[in-house]
């Protein structure tokens, strides 16, 4: 397998994906313009760029989901057309997206060598799951069941299946869309060292993410897009996280985290002794008026885990929630939403937007009873409230009619902070606010945050990055194995304060 994509003629400058001057618009819009992705055997190469940049388009038009309206498309030194994205398979490209084209219901092995059995009337089992076993231990993952059902399977090992099936094509040229985006730290270290195989074996790599420490750790060079444009390729060596930035947004790094002079008032909420299954052993917090709470830890470590059980959504088994010094205790987040308490859930497109209702009904899901009358909604109620956020929040959008999945990661997250606001909460929590979304939406969403604490409201921040925790918190609570280990002051927020806590070397302020 390796030797067969390792044969593979390239161009005659080497590039094994060689596009150039590629042009593509959407009923009047344009997408992509003069863009240029040149890749090399056994490269892996990062593609990055704000939500919108142009990427995924660039990606579509590699595999086959779009025909370009001009420029050249050439694989291993010879100009392709691709008519749909089978042509690209079959020509060695494979594009894996976030959400997986995997059947949960089958096996390992079925879903490995779908296309060998697909029109077959007869299959042999025993020699399938010698194949599918074969390709595993090719690629270093030979410890994976190819009897187990791919729905029982960590994401990190459907990842690998994934990237399985696409070698039992041929590829050549591989495409990952933002694989990480929901691995743990384990996971992510699987994935990478199974890039890193490929590599070895001549697999051409695009990489495309959000995440610079990944980048600058797995990446070879890096492609820049903006706004539709090309703007440069680098190699890794060449440039550090700053420069990328600022090629990216047109900003320096240093205004990544907004300036901010905290104004922090009394005590809103407190959490004593929070217990909720397996996860959450005793955790305590509180939060102020006007100030960001980290939650900081290593992934699960049970920060999530403890909110869900605050608000309801889980059983809490035991502690107290005091809000306004008087006690309460939660059934579901329409509660919490009744006290003025406000919830961003870590997956955005499960649990916090309908993705396929429109914008104007997901703002105002979490008010209706302001917008409606004898269970009518009334527009002349309902239009001011979605106007006056999609105002506040700059939510780039052609139309509050338009259903939230047309707009991108960082302007569906925004109509999430929007419903929650729109139901007047004040004690917000904030899991992974930032999560999937590109670095000028970040920022975006950070000077939201901000201006909602200097209006006074408190906020509860969850985050994996500890950059984030550092940048935004005025103060920390980190979380090891289900409890508060330790609280840090913003004047003591380092990466080494954080982990020492998160991993047990410092506990309540003592060394171990």
């Amino acid at each position: 397998m390796a030797e067969s994509r390792a044969a593979a003629v390239e161009s005659e400058n080497g590039y094994r994906v060689d596009m150039r001057h590629i042009c593509k618009s959407f009923e009047g819009v344009r997408a992509l313009q003069d863009v240029q992705l040149q890749v090399l055997p056994g490269e892996i190469h990062a593609l990055v760029g704000e939500n919108g940049a142009g990427k995924s388009t660039l990606i579509r038009v590699l595999s086959g989901v779009h025909m370009p309206d001009s420029g050249e498309v050439r694989l291993n030194g010879k100009t392709v057309c691709f008519g749909d994205p089978k042509d690209g398979i079959l020509a060695g490209v494979s594009v894996i997206y976030q959400e997986f084209a995997l059947v949960q219901h089958l096996s390992v092995a079925e879903n490995i060598l779908l296309d060998d059995f697909r029109d077959k009337s007869f299959v042999n089992w025993k020699a399938m799951r010698k194949k599918a076993r074969e390709f595993l231990e090719n690629i270093g993952f030979g410890n994976i069941d190819v009897t187990a059902r791919v729905g029982d399977l960590s994401v990190a090992y459907q990842q690998v299946v994934e990237i399985c099936k696409a070698l039992t094509r041929n590829a050549s040229v591989l495409v990952l869309d933002e694989p990480t985006a929901v691995m743990t730290n384990k996971e992510v270290e699987q994935l990478f060292r199974l890039l890193l195989k490929l590599k070895e074996q001549g697999v051409s790599i695009i990489y495309v993410s959000h995440r610079l420490d990944e980048i600058f750790r797995i990446c070879d060079r890096i492609t820049v897009l903006k706004d539709g444009q090309y703007v440069t390729t680098v190699d890794k060596e060449a440039i550090d996280k700053n420069g990328l930035v600022s090629l990216m947004i047109g900003r320096d790094l240093s205004s990544f985290f907004p300036p901010r002079v905290p104004d922090i008032g009394e005590v809103v909420l407190t959490a004593e002794h929070i217990r909720a299954g397996t996860a959450v052993r005793d955790i305590s917090f509180s939060v102020r008026e006007g100030e960001i709470l980290g939650l900081s830890g290593l992934v699960g470590a049970g920060r999530t885990e403890c909110i869900r059980a605050i608000l309801g959504i889980d059983r809490l088994d035991g502690g107290t929630v005091t809000l306004r010094g008087k006690r309460l205790h939660l059934g579901s987040t329409k509660e919490a939403y009744a006290h003025g308490i406000g919830f961003l859930p870590e997956d955005r497109k499960n649990q916090g937007v309908l993705l396929r209702r429109p914008i104007y009904q997901n703002i105002t899901l979490s008010c209706l009873k302001t917008v409606s009358r004898a269970g009518w909604v009334l527009k002349r109620r309902e239009t001011p409230v979605v106007e006056k956020y999609i105002s506040e929040l700059v939510i780039k959008t052609a139309s509050p009619m338009n259903n939230v999945e047309s707009l991108s990661g960082g302007n569906q997250q925004k109509v999430a902070i929007a419903k929650m606001l729109a139901a007047n909460s004040r004690v917000l929590f904030l899991d992974e606010p930032t999560r999937g979304v590109d670095v000028g939406a970040k920022i975006e969403i950070f000077k939201i945050i901000n201006e909602l604490v200097s209006r006074k409201y408190a906020v509860v921040m969850v985050s994996s990055e500890m950059t984030e925790i550092i940048g935004m918190c005025d103060r920390a609570v980190v979380i090891k194995e289900g409890r508060s280990v330790g609280e840090l002051a913003r004047e003591e927020l380092t990466e080494l304060n954080i982990i020492q806590y998160a991993m047990g070397v410092k506990t309540n302020g003592t060394e171990e």
